[in-house]
C-alpha cells in the first residue's frame, strides 16, 4: 500500500491530539459515569489513581453484583482527590469474599464522599484490608444509607490505618453486622487509646470480691471511723470539754459508741459524761436513727436511748436524742450546728445545745422542764485533709425557767461564760 509523503504531517497531527486526549480522559476522571460496569475477575494491584481527579465521580448506578472473589486492590493507589464521588445508588451485592486491600492507598482527600445508598449486601468474607491506609481526609462522608448486611465474616482489618481526620462522618444507617474488627488500629479517633490500668480485666475496679465470689459494692464494706469533734479547755470553768463517737459497719447499718462531757482540773477532779451504745441506721437521705443503751455518771444511773441525727435545711447539723433513765427519768438533748467556711482551710463554727428534763429531781440539781442552755463560736483552722482542726472561740452557758432559781438557792452561777481553745480531729 503506496501512502503519499505530504499525507504523513496531517497524521502525525492526529496522532498527536489523540494521544493527548487520552491521557487528559484518563487525568480527569470528574463526572465519569460507571452505572453499568461489570468488574468480575479484574485485577487492580497496581492500579494508580495518585494524580487523577476523582471529585465529583458518580457511581451511583454501578453495578457490582457479579462475583468479585480474588479481586486483588493490593497495591492499589487512590491518595488523589476523591472528594465529592457519588457512591449512593452502587449495587456490590455479589460475591466479594477474599478480596485483597491489604496494600489499598486511600490517604487522599475523600471529605463529602457520598455511600449513602450503596448496596454491600453480597458475600464478603475473607476480604484483606489490614495494610489499607486511610489516613487521609475523610471528613464529610455520607455513610448513612450504606447496606452492609452480606456475609463479613472473616474481613480482616487487623492493619488498617484510621489516623486521618474521619469527623463529620455519618454511619447512621451502616449495617455491620458480622464483621470482625478484632486488631483495627483507631488510634486516631478522638479520645484516643485508654490507658493500660483503664480497667481490671474482671471488670472489678479494685474492688474486692465478697464472700459469695462476686464484686463487693463500696457500701456494703464494713469500715471503722473514729471522730472527736471535741477537745477543748474551758480555761475560766478550769475543765476540760470532750465530744466523741467510734463506729464500724456499713453505710447501711453501723454500731455507734458515743460519749461527751467533762472533766474537772481543780478541787475533787470530777468527771461529767453520758455514753451511749447504739446501733445506728439510715432512715432517710438526710437523716439517720440511732437506739441503743446509755450510762450517765452525773446521777449514775442507767437508760434507753432513742435519738434522730441528720442535716436540716440550710446545711444545719441537727441532732435530737431522749434518754429514758431507769428511775422513770426522761432526758431531751437538742442540737444544732453550722459550719460557716471562710475559705478552703478557715472555718466558723456556731452551736447551741438544750436540755430538757420531764420532772424534778432535786437531789441532782434538776427541775422539770428546760433547765440549760449552752452556746458556742469557734474558729478553726484544718490542716492536714482537713482531719486536724485546732481551734479557739468563746463559750456561753445558762440556766432556765425553774433552774434558774434553784441554783441561786445553792449559790450557783446562773449564766458564765468563759475563753476555750483545743482541737477536733477524725481518722
Amino acid at each position: 500500500m503506496k501512502i503519499s509523503k505530504k499525507n504523513l504531517p496531517f497524521i502525525g497531527l492526529s496522532s498527536l491530539v489523540l494521544l493527548t486526549s487520552s491521557f487528559a480522559t484518563a487525568a480527569d476522571m470528574s463526572g465519569m459515569d460507571h452505572s453499568g460496569m461489570d468488574m468480575s475477575d479484574m485485577d487492580h494491584s497496581g492500579m494508580d489513581m495518585s494524580d487523577m481527579d476523582m471529585s465529583g465521580m458518580d457511581h451511583s448506578g454501578m453495578d457490582m453484583s457479579g462475583d468479585m472473589s480474588d479481586m486483588d486492590h493490593s497495591g492499589m493507589d487512590m491518595s488523589g482527590d476523591m472528594s465529592d464521588m457519588d457512591h449512593s445508588g452502587m449495587d456490590m451485592s455479589g460475591d466479594m469474599s477474599d478480596m485483597d486491600h491489604s496494600g489499598m492507598d486511600m490517604s487522599g482527600d475523600m471529605s463529602d464522599m457520598d455511600h449513602s445508598g450503596m448496596d454491600m449486601s453480597g458475600d464478603m468474607s475473607g476480604m484483606d484490608h489490614s495494610g489499607m491506609d486511610m489516613s487521609g481526609d475523610m471528613s464529610g462522608m455520607d455513610h448513612s444509607g450504606m447496606d452492609m448486611s452480606g456475609d463479613m465474616s472473616g474481613m480482616d482489618h487487623s492493619g488498617m490505618d484510621m489516623s486521618g481526620d474521619m469527623s463529620g462522618m455519618d454511619h447512621s444507617g451502616m449495617d455491620m453486622s458480622g464483621m470482625d474488627h478484632g486488631s483495627m488500629d483507631m488510634s486516631g479517633m478522638q479520645g484516643g487509646q485508654p490507658p493500660a490500668d483503664a480497667r481490671s480485666p474482671d471488670y472489678s475496679n479494685g474492688v474486692p470480691y465478697g464472700q459469695y465470689g462476686k464484686p463487693m459494692m463500696m457500701g456494703s464494706m464494713p469500715l471503722w471511723g473514729v471522730s472527736v469533734d471535741d477537745l477543748g479547755y474551758q480555761f475560766d470553768e478550769d475543765q476540760i470539754n470532750f465530744e466523741a463517737t467510734g463506729w464500724y459497719g456499713t453505710d447501711s447499718n453501723r454500731i455507734r459508741l458515743r460519749t461527751e462531757g467533762s472533766a474537772q482540773t481543780k478541787d475533787d477532779k470530777e468527771i461529767d459524761s453520758l455514753s451511749s451504745l447504739a446501733y445506728w441506721k439510715p432512715l432517710s437521705i438526710f437523716w439517720n436513727g440511732e437506739a441503743g443503751v446509755a450510762y450517765d455518771t452525773e446521777n449514775d444511773n442507767a437508760a434507753l436511748m432513742a435519738g434522730i441525727v441528720g442535716t436540716a435545711p440550710y446545711f444545719i447539723e441537727t441532732d435530737a436524742r431522749a434518754y429514758l433513765y431507769t428511775d422513770g427519768q426522761l432526758r431531751l438533748d437538742l442540737g444544732a450546728e453550722y459550719e460557716w467556711r471562710l475559705d478552703q482551710h478557715w472555718v466558723v463554727i456556731p452551736e447551741v445545745g438544750l436540755t430538757a428534763f420531764s420532772k424534778d429531781d432535786h437531789d441532782n440539781g434538776i427541775t422539770k422542764g428546760f433547765n440549760e442552755m449552752e452556746a458556742e463560736v469557734r474558729l478553726t483552722y484544718e490542716t492536714f485533709s482537713r482531719q486536724l482542726a485546732p481551734y479557739v472561740g468563746v463559750s456561753y452557758e445558762t440556766a432556765l425557767g425553774k433552774a434558774r432559781g434553784q441554783r441561786r438557792q445553792e449559790n450557783e452561777s446562773v449564766d458564765s461564760s468563759s475563753l476555750t481553745a483545743g482541737v477536733k480531729f477524725w481518722f
